[in-house]
């Protein structure tokens, strides 16, 4: 009887970036058991920027821009925080990790990870578009690219951001007589406002709601330049007439508002595209203003990194996973949950 012959045995080959694990809290990696952006508190946090659905209070220690720490300290109290500032790089057991601006908010990053000859760039919130609040994005070769789609459909394509605050001047000069209320989010689009209308040229003094003091304070002190801000508390209602006024979008009617005189309310999103979302707010003046990038920003992106893999966090993914297939750019959508769409 002739001899059974030997079956070879092979190892299964690795998958490109399977030492990151993603799961509906955050991505693991894996080498150095940490997590970037959990929503739920961890021994070790890479942390992409200081928006509530990325940056949770609670964890052990938490690696950051220091802009980002920053922001975090002001928002849950002192952080065990390790800053790296853009361009450089630390290591942690075989990962080195880099932070890369994203041009999303004041301390935004990139996380930039390299181990065993793969690249993979945890890119957060970002948008190409110029910002005077926060440093531009800079597009990273690599292997891997996460990405978000929060305006990734085609119908998504921003104005000019000069033409919007345009709109929001002349408003405000053809009503003399009373104020514009801007509703904008606390943390990154209400700073942005203020330094997009000084870039303009309105140097007038801007009213705004306390909510918003803390951070306003906290750019100021960054470096970016916001000119005359004062509290709506202390003002007469005459005193703002003429003026533009921010609040937080829920203040913007809310009984806070009444003491304005008589206000043509604003909004500043990405989502005053869609007419309904001004329409439900009771938004007269919508400024599409975003933080994010559209879709022409978000393929461009792709086109110019041209990565092997792209996973896509949150938004519309569909969209953009079918676009990068369309072009054999292999794709798909993580399950993570809870990042919303608050910052815009």
């Amino acid at each position: 009887m002739a001899p059974r012959s030997r079956v070879a045995r092979y190892q299964p080959m690795a998958k490109l970036g399977d030492w990151l694990e993603p799961h509906p809290h955050g991505i693991l990696v894996k080498p150095i058991d940490a997590w970037i952006d959990p929503s739920i508190p961890t021994a070790k946090a890479l942390v992409t920027h200081g928006h509530a659905d990325h940056a949770r209070g609670g964890h052990e220690a938490v690696w950051a821009t220091p802009e980002t720490l920053a922001i975090m300290d002001a928002r849950y109290g002192p952080q065990a925080g390790n800053p790296v500032a853009y361009g450089e790089t630390i290591r942690m057991g075989e990962v080195d990790i880099g932070f890369v601006p994203a041009g999303h908010v004041l301390g935004s990053a990139q996380i930039v990870l390299d181990y065993r000859g793969e690249r993979i760039v945890v890119s957060g919130d970002y948008k190409r578009r110029a910002d005077p609040t926060c440093t531009p994005f800079e597009p990273v070769k690599c292997d891997v690219f996460i990405t978000e789609a929060t305006f990734g459909l085609p119908v998504f394509r921003h104005p000019d951001t000069g033409d919007e605050i345009d709109k929001l001047i002349a408003a405000l000069r053809a009503n003399p007589d009373r104020c514009v209320v801007v509703g904008a989010y606390a943390l990154g689009k209400a700073q942005r406002v203020i330094a997009e209308l000084r870039e303009r040229g309105h140097e007038a003094p801007i009213y705004i709601h306390g909510a918003l003091q803390k951070l306003c304070d906290l750019y100021a002190e960054h470096g970016v330049r916001l000119g005359e801000l004062l509290p709506v508390a202390d003002a007469k209602k005459a005193d703002m007439a003429g003026h533009v006024v921010m609040c937080p979008p829920g203040a913007l009617n809310d009984r806070w508002s009444r003491r304005l005189p008589d206000p043509i309310t604003a909004m500043a999103s990405g989502w005053m595209r869609v007419r309904g979302r001004a329409r439900q707010k009771n938004v007269e003046l919508p400024l599409i203003l975003s933080d994010h990038a559209d879709w022409d920003e978000l393929t461009t992106t792709l086109t110019e990194i041209a990565p092997q893999e792209v996973w896509v966090t949150h938004g519309r993914e569909d969209a953009l996973v079918h676009w990068c297939m369309t072009r054999q750019i292999k794709a798909r959508a993580l399950a993570l949950v809870g990042f919303e769409d608050e910052d815009d």
